[in-house]
Formats: structure tokens, sequence, C-alpha cells
């Protein structure tokens, strides 16, 4: 009978949250499917059923019923922008967006005030208010720029901080507008006004990171935790924005930036918050857009027209000339032109908040209202139609710039022994992996071969489920490896050349025996015989906690290991780990290895924050103690025996780094080397060929073990890595 009841009193438009849920979910479903057969971006297809379903067209749903979603998306578009920049990047290119955003602000500023004082012919206070609505911008295009992946591009950087640059101008203007129609435009105003923006901007950019830093290393398991965690410092930032007396998607962006460096690009609570973002509030956000505009409006007569022609034009001109003046100023390509001209010619919540308010208070008529709304619709098709056509012009132009991976695509082997170690291991593996490289990262489990190796291979799987569950909660795919073999080393050894690996990846072991402290080894037989049969880079973690905490890179070098055939493999993945852990690095060796490390990042062109420091003697940690702290995590190169990098001190290198970095995370990296079965000539210093004996060095070596098994037969190691 309810069921009944509910149809009997069925109306438009709708009032009811679930018939309204339902009928928007449906829409941004197929809107997006039906639009791409006609090339459409899908974009302008939500803003389109968004207009249909409003009250100024087909009335379906109420007005203001999915306001809250619509604020929210506004809110999550302008988080993502912060969340997802390259923090080197837009430190590097700061300069640049303050001149983007200069340009973008004083431009149009100017060209509208000229437009509407001679041509309009509006009062100071209308002039002021409608070519500071000129002079902001909304990021409707932005989740097209990141779905084409070029976010981090520089003409996206440059466009995004040149964005938060123009709006946070024009909501102060807006401020002051208002505080002179009400006539509190004095020394409190503006005292307050000023207060109320450096503690704001103080509590998000440096409460919100402390917070989160250890929010991440109490609560370390809980996925969903960490989601809600996020989404409430967003809103909560938001909110203190608005408190403030500026708009809330400023106090968003810079939750973005505050969060930027401790939620990794390549982690699942990134693709987490991405996924939400673009599955439901984004969308809703650019329906509520579509809602907004009347087109009826065009047909109040010729001053209707006029006004609503003379403003998108205005509007899009301006946009126009602040890329092309940026453009000329850097040096840019007309595609990059184009990609900030599309990501700044969208006009959406900022400009209907600039023009509502005017109304409201009397300032402008309802035929700038009007033509705003239809100013509104053109230059988010216009933005949304640019951003797309150049976004996957640039894309290609990148995709075409990154340098090939030498010896085939990059593959990483994760031998497991300990459940609690594996999933910081794929963390730090993902972190690591170059950006779009195909081949999976591979977890593997060594079952010894005896009378129970069935019941511990049924066990071993069950364990790597926990495995591909994670990395699929970060969309990277993971392939599961189970070997049968005598001993640990042997099935590791085999699973690297079967499966052309290129990194290897050990958690750091505690179980070393006494007989094997005697004769020096710190990690326990697995990892010493596998540095000894394992030519690829190789890396032995010790992660306590969140790699994502991680405030500072403290890297430690050899001398010499600017020679060693992978330094320049390991120097990528380090650089690419403090990009994602959002760290800068501050490294320490020798004068020649300091050229060798500016040459590689030279040669490279790689963007990173690097702090070098001359330590001729890199065994002396008490002195690198006094510079790091617990938040910092440290990565030692070391080198195996016989090699161009290895000295004596490099034996005791694991034990000193426990004892004086117990509470920080610890990375050992042994540089890939040449086997005998594939050496090139050595390389020349001086009179001494170096290569060579390093390779004899090696033979010595296997020789050595090879006698050794004749005599004794194989033996089952013990230990675990």
């Amino acid at each position: 009978m309810k069921g009944l009841d509910l149809f009997m009193h069925f109306s438009l438009p709708l009032k009811d949250p679930i018939p309204i849920f339902s009928l928007v979910l449906f829409i941004i479903l197929l809107a997006p499917i039906v639009l791409r057969k006609f090339r459409i971006p899908s974009i302008i297809g939500l803003i389109l059923a968004g207009m249909a379903i409003g009250d100024h067209g087909f009335k379906i749903i109420e007005k203001g019923s999915i306001n809250l979603f619509g604020n929210a998306g506004l809110l999550y578009i302008m988080f993502l922008a912060g969340l997802e920049l390259d923090m080197t990047e837009f430190r590097k290119n700061r300069h640049r967006s303050l001149v983007f955003g200069a340009f973008t602000f004083c431009i149009p500023l100017v060209l509208g005030y000229l437009l509407c004082t001679y041509l309009l012919h509006f009062n100071l206070m209308a002039s002021l208010l409608v070519s500071s609505m000129f002079a902001t911008h909304t990021l409707v295009a932005y989740p097209l720029a990141s779905r084409l992946g070029i976010s981090k591009v520089e003409a996206v950087t440059v466009a995004v901080g040149g964005t938060i640059i123009t709006d946070t101008a024009v909501l102060l203007i807006l401020a002051v507008i208002t505080g002179a129609e009400a006539g509190n435009l004095n020394a409190a105003f503006w005292l307050q006004l000023g207060i109320s923006l450096a503690v704001f901007a103080f509590v998000v950019l440096w409460g919100f990171p402390f917070v989160g830093r250890w929010f991440f290393k109490k609560i370390k398991d809980d996925k969903t935790t960490h989601f809600i965690f996020v989404m409430a410092l967003v809103f909560l930032a938001a909110f203190l924005a608005e408190l403030a007396g500026v708009e809330g998607i400023i106090g968003a962006f810079l939750a973005g930036l505050a969060l930027n460096q401790l939620i990794p690009h390549t982690s699942p609570l990134m693709s987490r918050v991405e996924f939400v973002g673009n599955a439901i509030f984004i969308p809703f956000f650019l329906i509520s857009v579509g809602m907004i505009v009347d087109l009826k409006v065009l047909l109040k007569g010729p001053e209707a027209l006029i006004i609503a022609g003379s403003l998108t034009a205005m509007a899009l001109a301006s946009k126009w000339l602040a890329a092309f003046f940026t453009q000329l100023s850097f040096g840019y390509t007309a595609t990059e032109r184009n990609v900030i001209f599309g990501l700044s010619s969208s006009h959406a919540a900022a400009t209907i908040a600039v023009i509502l308010i005017g109304y409201k208070m009397g300032i402008i008529d309802e035929h700038v209202l009007n033509g705003t709304v239809v100013l509104i619709l053109i230059t988010c098709m216009v933005g949304s139609f640019v951003t797309e056509s150049a976004g996957r012009k640039l894309a290609i132009r990148e995709a075409e710039k990154k340098p090939e991976m030498a010896g085939g695509p990059e593959r990483f082997l994760i031998p497991v022994a300990h459940p609690e170690k594996m999933e910081p291991l794929i963390d730090f593996a993902l972190m690591v992996k170059a950006p779009g490289n195909g081949p999976p990262v591979y977890p593997m489990v060594v079952v010894q071969d005896d009378e129970e190796a069935r019941e511990k291979i049924y066990a071993a799987n069950k364990m790597m489920e926990k495995a591909v569950m994670h990395a699929a909660a970060s969309e990277n795919k993971v392939q599961i490896v189970t070997r049968v073999d005598l001993n640990v080393t042997d099935g590791i050894s085999r699973a690297v050349k079967e499966l052309l690996i290129s990194d290897v990846i050990l958690g750091w072991s505690d179980k070393t025996s006494a007989t094997e402290r005697l004769i020096g080894s710190f990690f326990g037989s697995t990892t010493d015989n596998v540095l000894q049969s394992v030519w690829e880079t190789v890396y032995v973690c010790d992660f306590g906690h969140p790699l994502s905490t991680t405030k500072k890179l403290v890297l430690i070098l050899p001398r010499n290991t600017e020679y060693e055939l992978g330094f320049e493999h390991y120097m990528q993945k380090i650089v690419l780990l403090a990009k994602q852990a959002g760290a800068r690095i501050v490294a320490y060796g020798g004068k020649q290895t300091q050229q060798g490390v500016q040459r590689f990042i030279a040669e490279n062109k790689i963007s990173v924050e690097l702090t070098y420091k001359n330590l001729e003697n890199p065994e002396d940690f008490l002195v690198l103690a006094r510079d790091i702290s617990r938040d910092d995590l440290v990565v030692a190169v070391s080198a195996r025996k016989g090699t161009l990098s290895y000295q004596a001190y490099l034996e005791g290198v694991p034990q000193r780094l426990r004892r004086h970095f117990k509470d920080n995370n610890l990375i050992l990296v042994y540089p890939e080397q040449r086997t005998a079965e594939n050496s090139e000539p050595g390389i020349q210093d001086g009179d001494i060929t170096l290569m060579p004996i390093q390779e004899q060095l090696r033979n010595i070596n296997k020789i050595r073990k090879a006698v050794t098994k004749i005599f004794k037969g194989p033996q089952k190691e013990n230990g675990e890595e």
C-alpha cells in the first residue's frame, strides 16, 4: 500500500531523495556514453543533462535538491588539484604560476572594467564587481587533464597555481566590496581579515601535515578510516576558509597541498580518493552547474542578448590573452598555451557566487545575472573542448619524450617470508616503479622441497591473496610466484633469471645466528647468499611506519658509486621515491661522487629538490645522526665484495644503521653488477683496468662455491629474508 500511495502522489519536480539520487546516477552513467559517440567531452554531457532536468529545463528534480553534493564536488575538484600537483614542479614553477596568476587576474580585470564602464555604462561598484567576475575561473576541465595523465605537466601545474592566485584575489575583492556596501570598510575590517587569513593558512599548511603524519603512523591498517580522515580534513579546511572570510574552495585547495606529501600517487588511498571524486562528487557538481543555466534569458529582448554576448566574449578573450602573454613570457608552445587557456577559461562556481552576492545586494540587475548564466554555459563548453583537444596532443608529446628503458622493462621481485612485512614492501615497489610501466610486481614465496611442501604451498597461496587485494586497491598488477626449491636462495636466483627481474626487494631480517655474527654476516644466510648470487639491483628494507610520512630522504653514498653499472638505475628509483613521498633529498658523499650525481641530474633533466652535503667519510654515522629526525627515510648505498665502490667499512653498515637509526625507515641499496657471462671491456681508471679485476674476483668465488658443493653436497638454508 505504501508503494501505491507513493505512485499516486508522484509528481514533478521530484522531492523524494531516492528517485532523485537514482535519476542522477543514471545520468552520470549514460550521458558520457551517449555523447562519446559524438566526440563530445563527458563534462559537457553532464552540464547539458543538468540543464534538462533543472528548474530552467523540464523541472524534473526540485531546485536545490543536489546542492549538497554539488558543493562537495566543487571542493573535491580543488582538493584533487592540490593533491595531484607535483610539489617539486610546483615549487620550481611557483614564479611562473605567480606570473600567470597576475596575467589572468589583471588582464580580465582591466579589460572588463573598461567594457563595463564605457560600453555597458555600469556604475563604479557594478563595474568592479563584474570585472572581478571575469578574473575568476573554475577548474571545470581539470578532470579531463587528470584523465589524460597530464596533471603533472608544467603547463597544467602553472594553470592550477595561477587559479588559486586569481581566485583568492577575486574573493578578497568581493569581501572588500561587500564591506564597502555595508559601510564596514575601516581599519578594523582590514586587521580582522589579515589576521584571520594568516591563522587559517598556518592551521592548514602546518597543522594538517603534522596531524596527518601522526594519524597515519598510529592507524596503519584501517584503510576506510584513512579515507574518512582525509575527507574530514578537506571539509574542515573549507569551513575554516569561510570563517577566515574567503570561499571554501581556497581551503580545499590548501588541504590538497597540505596532504600532498602524505598521500603517494601510487597508493591505494589515492586511488580511493580519485575514484569517489570522479564517480560521485564531481559529476554531481557538473550537473548542478547545468541546473543554473537558463537559455530562456536570450528571449527577453535585445538588451539581454547584448549583455550576455559582451560578457561571454570578454571572458573568453581576456583569458586567452592571459594565456598568450604567459606563452610569450616562458616560451611555451601553442599546445601548452591552449591547455592553459582551456583550464582557465571555464567560469562556474566562484563566478556565480560573485554575481549572486552582487545581485542580492542590488549592485547589478537581472540582465547581468542572466548574461552570467549564459557565460557559464559557453565558457564551460569552450574550456572542455579546448582542454581535451590540446590535452591529447600534449599527452602524446609527453609520452614520446619519455626515454626507453635500457635492457627491457622493469620487473620487481619481492620474496616474502613474513606476512606483516608484505604490504610495506609492495607499497615501496609501486612507489619506485616507473609510471605507466606494464609488467606487474611479483611477490614470491619459496617453499623448501620436503615432505611438507604441499601444505606449505597451500598456506603460502592463502597468505599471498592479501598481496593481490592490497595492490588491486591501487589499480596495479600483481602476479604471485610460488617456488619449490632446495633452498630459498636458489629459488630466488632462478626466479630472477626466468622472469627477467630488474629489481629485488628483500625484507630486513632480524634472524641472525651466533655463527653468522662471528663471520660478519648481519642479515642472515638467505639475504647474504642472494647478494652473492643475484647481480641485479637489490633493496634490503626495514619499514616501521608508512613511507608517506617521510619528511626528508637521507641518501648516503660511498666513494666511487658513480662508476657502478647500476648507478643511474638506483638513482632514478630514489628520485621517484622522493617524489612519491613528497620528500626532499639530502645526499651525503665525497666531492667526486657529488659531481657524478649532478651530472646524472643534468643529463636526464630531472626536476628534484636535492641538497648535497660533502662527507668524505660516509661511515661517520655520528655526524649523520645529528641531522636526521625520526620522520626521515635513511637510504644507504652499499656494494658487494669485489665491486668498484666496495670498501671494508661497508660490512658494518647494516649493524650501525640499526644502532643509530632504529626508529627510522631504512633501505640498503646494492647496485646492479655485471656478471662474467655478459661483461664488457673494463672501465679504465688511470693505469688500472677495474672491470676485469671485478670479474676475476667473481670467477674465483664461483670456483670456491663449486668445490665446496662437490665435497659437502647441497645444503638447505634455514635463514629467512
